[in-house]
């Protein structure tokens, strides 16, 4: 484990450090936010996972969520979105192959070997911070955009005992029924479309719901409205009576100018989740 750079970030910490991953089979890159309260004790833990193209830094750069954190006094983990390197499969188009890892364990090749983001995200990477960081790993939140908000309502419901809270930006919430999510489970999974569904927003919240608070914010000029499907995730919440709130946020795009001027809300919402166990 390398720390690429360590900056001073409002009375906390900003790292950016990369590690050979076992489950991904190359070097991967994150980047952790601490807060001043971390030079004390373990602190609660917000994961932020990105969305297509994006690499750890976008969030970390552009969602101003640092500021939020350090005032709630929570750390802020931002990892990569896919396996990265010379030796790692890719593809042409920008919505598969690296920048492009959709969270899911890859079981086709050529994403096989590599493509194991499930297990890095679920398994590997807490392990890791756990070791070696201030951080109390019984009070975790998780939020995401777009591919990423995808990959934290999915881990949220799969594992509702590790997350008091899940939130989500611009989520793709029905991806089995978008060309935003096809294309990705074909490529990944297979053919087969029984194995599609523990990756489905909407479909786990028919199934079972989360145990625990929800918000999501969408815009309502999204340019991918249409590749998105809110209305679907709105749709099985409000059937299960899902403790939870979906608000369409008028004017707002996909941009990360849509996630900061929420961030705080995001942010706070998770807090007073994390802080009340």
């Amino acid at each position: 484990m390398e720390t690429l750079s360590s900056n001073a970030c409002f009375g906390g910490t900003q790292h950016v450090i990369t590690h050979s991953s076992d489950s991904c089979a190359c070097d991967m890159t994150f980047a952790l936010f601490l807060p001043a309260e971390a030079k004390d004790g373990p602190v609660p833990v917000l994961w932020f996972l990105s969305g297509l193209t994006c690499t750890h830094e976008n969030a970390m750069v552009k969602a101003g969520a640092q500021s939020w954190a350090a005032e709630q006094g929570i750390a802020l983990v931002f990892p990569d979105t896919s396996p990265r390197g010379a030796g790692v499969a890719n593809d042409e188009a920008y919505d598969l192959g690296q920048g492009a890892g959709f969270y899911v364990n890859a079981t086709q090749n050529p994403w096989q070997p590599h493509f194991q983001m499930w297990t890095y995200i679920a398994d590997e990477l807490p392990a890791l911070l756990a070791e070696h960081f201030p951080l109390d790993m019984t009070r975790q939140a998780i939020t995401g955009h777009s591919m990423g908000g995808h990959g934290a309502l999915t881990l949220a419901m799969t594992y509702p005992d590790r997350f008091t809270s899940v939130s989500a930006f611009a989520p793709i919430a029905h991806p089995t029924a978008s060309d935003w999510g096809r294309k990705q489970l074909t490529a990944y999974l297979g053919a087969d479309e029984s194995t599609w569904s523990a990756h489905d927003a909407t479909l786990l919240m028919q199934a079972k719901g989360f145990d625990g608070p929800v918000l999501i914010d969408q815009g309502t000029e999204d340019q991918f409205l249409d590749l998105l499907q809110p209305e679907a995730l709105s749709a099985a919440m409000a059937k299960r009576r899902q403790n939870g709130i979906f608000r369409m946020q008028p004017g707002y795009d996909h941009s990360y100018f849509f996630i900061a001027t929420f961030m705080e809300d995001h942010v706070t919402f998770h807090a007073d989740a994390l802080w009340s166990l």
